[in-house]
């Protein structure tokens, strides 16, 4: 491994031979982070000398990624949005699928310079209210995960990004027992949502790394949700906006069940792979919201 180059290249077989779905770009990142240099620039930089402490170092990554250990958990960030984060043991991997939320949001609320008040259940590294309030200048919001841990996370990150003074982060089992006043603008979640039966036969990136009870939804899928449904009509305001991603197949059942909890004018909106990933509501008797 004695070059960027050629360490990038040993590590791609590496990992391509483990199963690793991107075995190059999981290489660079690791190489790249020894290097203290970018990614992209491996290629201009291939001739570039690991120094025998930093090829140890990389070598005791490189057993990690192999045992199947996501490259974010390896560095402890993760890219989100246009946002950089921490990710901690009690954290949900932030993913790209919870970027089709943020999409949905900002289009349902055009007006970004509004001084919104947002509401996370479940915020876990805080990745959705932190990426929504970067979005939304004078916004506030709420965050709540019963993980002290993802609080901890979650508080460090807003600290990193500078929006600690417009993030607050509590401890809860949703908002049981929480004194927060006021009803909100916009609530969002990225709840559990995955079939308990199902949970084993996920990557081991996911089953190993994540926590699982960031995971587990219940027999099918939709425990979280039946809790959530009521409880987010009870704060959200007037006209306002309610916004949860959702599993393979269950944005109509999370529609029922928002229907059934009083909240009106649903709309999915689809990731990049055209899956219905993100259900929305509002209270109240406004214009139908967009149909992706």
């Amino acid at each position: 491994m004695g070059t960027a180059g050629r360490a990038t290249d040993a590590l791609t077989r590496r990992f391509a031979a483990a199963g690793i779905d991107t075995p190059r770009l999981d290489a660079r990142m690791l190489v790249a982070h020894i290097l203290n240099i970018r990614p992209q620039d491996i290629v201009i930089r291939s001739d570039m000398p690991l120094t025998a402490d930093q090829a140890d170092a990389l070598e005791d990554m490189a057993l990690r990624r192999e045992a199947r250990e996501p490259v974010s958990r390896i560095l402890g960030r993760r890219g989100f949005w246009s946002i950089d984060l921490a990710v901690s043991a009690d954290t949900l991997d932030p993913r790209a699928d919870t970027e089709t939320l943020v999409e949905a949001v900002l289009e349902a609320m055009p007006d970004h310079t509004a001084p919104l008040r947002i509401l996370d259940l479940g915020t876990g590294t805080g990745c959705i209210l932190l990426a929504l309030l970067s979005e939304f200048p004078a916004a506030t919001g709420v965050g709540i995960d019963i993980a002290e841990g993802a609080v901890s996370t979650a508080q460090a990150n807003a600290q990193d990004l500078g929006l600690a003074d417009r993030a607050e982060f509590h401890i809860g089992d949703w908002t049981a027992g929480l004194e927060i006043g006021g009803d909100f603008d916009i609530v969002v979640s990225n709840p559990p949502y995955i079939p308990d039966g199902v949970i084993a036969g996920l990557e081991p990136e996911v089953r190993a790394f994540d926590p699982m009870r960031a995971l587990a939804g219940g027999s099918d899928g939709l425990d979280a949700y039946r809790v959530l449904a009521p409880l987010v009509a009870g704060r959200v305001r007037s006209g306002g906006l309610v916004a949860f991603e959702v599993g393979i197949g269950q944005a109509d059942d999370v529609s029922a069940l928002l229907g059934g909890a009083g909240l009106e004018i649903v709309w999915n909106r689809a990731d990049l792979g055209g899956v219905d990933r993100c259900v929305c509501a509002r209270r109240a008797d406004i214009p139908q919201g967009p149909r992706k």
